[in-house]
Parts: C-alpha cells; sequence; structure tokens
C-alpha cells in the first residue's frame, strides 16, 4: 500500500522511471565551479586590466620583461586557467540546453572542451616559456 501510494506522488513518468533517467547529481559540481572561477576571475580580471593599461605604449621587450617577472606569470597563469574552465562549463551548459540531437551535445562538448583545453595549453607554455627560458631583464 505504501509502495502504491509512493509511485503516484512520484514527480516522474512512467517512462522515465523504467529508462532510469532523473537528477544525476551533478549539477551542483557545475554551480560550484562555475561561481568559484567567477570569484577567482574578478580579482584576475581587473588586475589584468590595469597591468595592460600600464603596458600601453610599452615595447616589445618591455612587454616580455613584464610576463617574465614571476608575480605576473603566476596570475597570468591563473587567468588562463580560470577563463579557460570557466569559458568550457558555460558553453556546455548553453549546450546541454538548447541542442536536441544526443550526437550533436556529445559532439558540441567534446569539441569545446577539446578547444579550450588546446588553448589553455598553448598560452601557458608561451607564458612559461617566457618565465623560464628568458633571461631576466633589468628593472
Amino acid at each position: 500500500m505504501a509502495n502504491e501510494l509512493a509511485e503516484r506522488t512520484t514527480l516522474r513518468s512512467p517512462l522515465g522511471r523504467v529508462r532510469g533517467l532523473g537528477s544525476s547529481q551533478s549539477g551542483v559540481h557545475h554551480w560550484w565551479l562555475m561561481r568559484v572561477t567567477s570569484v577567482a576571475l574578478l580579482p584576475l580580471s581587473v588586475w589584468l586590466v590595469f597591468a595592460l593599461a600600464g603596458l600601453a605604449g610599452a615595447s616589445h621587450a618591455e612587454a616580455l620583461a613584464f610576463i617574465g617577472r614571476p608575480f605576473n606569470a603566476v596570475l597570468l597563469l591563473a587567468f588562463l586557467a580560470a577563463a579557460f574552465h570557466h569559458t568550457a562549463y558555460g558553453v556546455q551548459v548553453i549546450i546541454e540546453d538548447y541542442v536536441r540531437a544526443e550526437w550533436g551535445r556529445i559532439g558540441g562538448i567534446l569539441a569545446v572542451k577539446g578547444l579550450c583545453v588546446l588553448l589553455w595549453l598553448a598560452a601557458s607554455l608561451a607564458v612559461l616559456r617566457i618565465a623560464l627560458l628568458r633571461p631576466p631583464a633589468a628593472l
């Protein structure tokens, strides 16, 4: 009797129960990751805007010296990691919400994540190359 009552008061359809479809319990993880990367990007973006404004009119050598300073390189790497991670998750949510075909969702998410990883790797390796392989310039 109690089982019948529980089955009648559930919000899942009979087809949903048969397929085992329901909450995947991954929404909270995505939600927290978006909030954490957003909070991390706030001060990093402010720093980057002021840093780029300070580099206005700087020569190529001065820009390389700026990136080569350890503090700036670490902040730039943190910005790149947070920005690409935030972008990948944000576009993934858009794809999950608006792409109807399962193959389109999976392909789109894989393409976005792959592109973000490749761009993050390229940008991070460029910063590391400048920071680690470039001799320190005189201040």
